[in-house]
């Protein structure tokens, strides 16, 4: 594994234990920075994925910088919640970054239209109970992106950010389950203030979403609105009245100059997922940097991909709190910037609210079976709490 990490020139990577062979693989889990493993520059983690869990049909987990990986009381896998938030508080109050990898298996959606407005099956084991745990407060970090079709693991995340959550993403490569051609085929990248690479460092960028998520073949760097860079002041900028925005990227690609077809002609759920070869327009050379406000496109401007960094501003009108962020999709997705205005929480989307209300109720035909009868009257009690977060937020939103 330290080869593939060095052959990738990866600064960070997780090695995530996992049910199969957990108790063996445990006993490499030390729960703190400088495993031996690690070089300069090249941090390598033991971190946990709740996989082969018997919560793992609710959505797998992935928790990272853990202080104990046993859960209170377990003695065996068997033992462990059969559903995700008790998990998730677990990780929180340890002071874990907590979230969810491989998003979109179980949200699978026939059209690639972001957002939209079809209702997932719900029944994988991606981002699926992240609709009852994005409602309750400082419970899960991030969902990954990077890793399974874009609109499935984006379609969710948006609808959430229209209402006024503020979860991150965070770019995955589940190595070698989901894709073993290589690893950090979907990455985070993360702008650091110190520049001794620490894992608390990371852990804290990715919190604040001071990073984006890329394949490696596009960059957005010093994505900033009006001054206030992404991942600092808390990602907020404060306007009295609406108005115009500046938005500011140096934005970079690279593509060959030969368009690679069997990537082209693939369609979106079909490896590989996130490719800068999908965002090539036409035969150019040229690819969309995309301004996306409260889940639409507002602005856009081609750059050519020839791997040089070109320094892009936008104006963009703002008429409510919203949120702003930027993409060359599907290769690379910024964290959002949230502008709010006259100090009111952004509830951009009452389509979105309601979504989300179908989605607990789809979520909830597809988890409680398996949900044991000793923790159902808590999930019952959560997932309720969930539909009446949604319903009081679509009072408050706006109507498109």
């Amino acid at each position: 594994m330290d080869r593939q990490v060095l052959g990738e020139h990866l600064n960070v990577s997780s090695v995530l234990t996992w049910g199969p062979c957990y108790y063996y693989q445990k006993r490499f889990f030390r729960g703190r920075q400088d495993d031996p493993l690690s070089k300069p520059g090249c941090l390598l983690h033991y971190d946990l994925e709740v996989s082969g869990f018997p919560s793992s049909h609710c959505g797998h987990l992935v928790l990272l910088d853990l202080k104990d990986q046993d859960y209170p009381g377990t003695q065996r896998i068997e033992d462990w919640p059969t559903w995700d938030l008790p998990i998730l508080r677990w990780g929180k109050s340890q002071g874990a970054t907590v979230g969810f990898p491989h998003s979109g298996w179980g949200l699978a959606l026939q059209s690639s239209v972001l957002p939209n407005y079809e209702i997932p099956g719900f029944d994988g084991v991606g981002a699926n109970e992240y609709i009852v745990d994005v409602t309750y407060p400082d419970a899960v970090d991030f969902i990954s992106a990077g890793d399974t079709p874009y609109p499935w693991e984006l379609n969710i995340w948006y609808h959430t950010l229209n209402i006024g959550f503020r979860t991150r993403i965070a770019g995955e490569t589940d190595f070698p389950c989901i894709d073993d051609g290589r690893v950090g085929q979907g990455r985070t990248y993360a702008k650091l203030s110190n520049p001794k690479l620490a894992y608390d460092d990371w852990m804290k960028a990715i919190r604040n979403g001071k990073s984006y998520v890329s394949d490696g073949r596009s960059h957005l760097l010093d994505f900033k609105v009006n001054g206030i860079e992404a991942g600092s002041h808390q990602s907020e900028v404060d306007l009295a009245n609406p108005g115009m925005v500046q938005v500011e990227v140096n934005a970079a690609a690279l593509l060959d100059p030969v368009p690679e077809e069997k990537i082209r002609q693939q369609p979106f759920d079909k490896k590989p997922y996130w490719s800068i070869e999908r965002a090539r327009i036409g035969d150019s050379r040229n690819v969309p940097v995309e301004v996306v406000l409260n889940g639409r496109v507002e602005a856009l401007r081609e750059i050519t991909a020839d791997g040089s960094v070109r320094e892009l501003k936008f104006s963009v009108p703002i008429q409510q709190s919203s949120w702003v962020a930027l993409r060359i999709l599907p290769s690379s997705h910024t964290n959002p910037v949230f502008v709010i205005v006259r100090g009111k929480p952004i509830r951009a989307s009452q389509r979105s609210a309601e979504w989300c209300l179908a989605a607990v109720d789809q979520c909830w035909s597809q988890k409680f079976p398996r949900i044991s009868a000793a923790e159902l009257p808590e999930a019952i009690k959560a997932y309720e709490h969930a539909r009446e977060v949604f319903r009081e937020l679509a009072k408050e939103c706006s109507s498109e």
